[in-house]
């Protein structure tokens, strides 16, 4: 199924989408591709940012391998994508604007799946938080996959991963005019990687690698959760989506 124009729509029309398209994102880590000792929580608030799904490291799986237990292991890959950046050095904003206290407790967050919604774009300071917060979990060794499929506006040209990158590398990412839709996994490392991919309105959407820990990852069904998500909208919206398209 072809990525859709979700610009023709009310913004509350892409909220329900995007409820539906998180929440089968996240069965669907739960559904077994996730390793034994993960799972996923959607709709959950963290450090101030509004990620989709969070990934948690169960903390008994952590103990047990400490203690020499078995646990699964997520597919160890790089992966093969249109763009690929890194960091010189560790993930540090060049512009640092905030301190932040943190209080661990609870099973271990290693991941977040974020898909970008008009209201993260709607105002400067909802964009600028929205950075902000993504370079904070970064610096903070959580892995991120974000999905926009939304095209760029004045505040994000270049998409947003071209906002998130430029706040720690003096080259800048130049989203393709042909595919202005963004999706990207960052992995967190002794440096950052970034694999970008890039899509248009009619494209199928790729699959990302969601890491775990470095050099771990899992490939989330971008185009087939997609998929399912529309397929329970309501009939009307997907008519005018339908049309729109074609």
């Amino acid at each position: 199924m072809p990525m859709h124009d979700w610009t023709r729509v009310p913004a509350g029309i892409f909220h329900a989408f995007h409820h539906e398209w998180i929440s089968e994102i996240g069965r669907t880590l739960n559904r077994g591709l996730l390793p034994s000792d993960y799972y996923a929580l959607p709709e959950q608030q963290a450090a101030g940012f509004g990620p989709d799904v969070l990934t948690h490291q169960d903390q008994r799986a952590e103990e047990a391998k400490e203690q020499g237990g078995a646990v699964a292991t997520a597919v160890q890959s790089r992966p093969t994508t249109r763009f690929m950046a890194e960091t010189d050095a560790e993930f540090y904003r060049r512009k640092k604007s905030s301190i932040v206290v943190r209080h661990v407790s609870g099973d271990r967050i290693v991941a977040m799946v974020e898909i970008v919604s008009p209201g993260n774009k709607s105002t400067k300071h909802a964009f600028q938080a929205f950075v902000q917060k993504a370079c904070e979990l970064l610096e903070n060794r959580i892995h991120l996959l974000i999905i926009d499929p939304l095209p760029p506006g004045p505040r994000d040209r270049n998409g947003v991963h071209a906002a998130i990158w430029g706040e720690v590398d003096e080259e800048l990412f130049q989203l393709p005019v042909d595919k202005p839709l963004t999706l990207v996994a960052y992995e967190c490392d002794l440096t950052t990687r970034a694999y970008i991919e890039t899509a248009a309105v009619g494209d199928q959407l790729p699959d990302l690698p969601l890491y775990l820990a470095p050099h771990f990852n899992v490939p989330v069904p971008s185009e087939t959760t997609y998929q399912t998500a529309f397929a329970v909208m309501p009939k009307r919206w997907r008519e005018v989506l339908e049309s729109i398209r074609a």
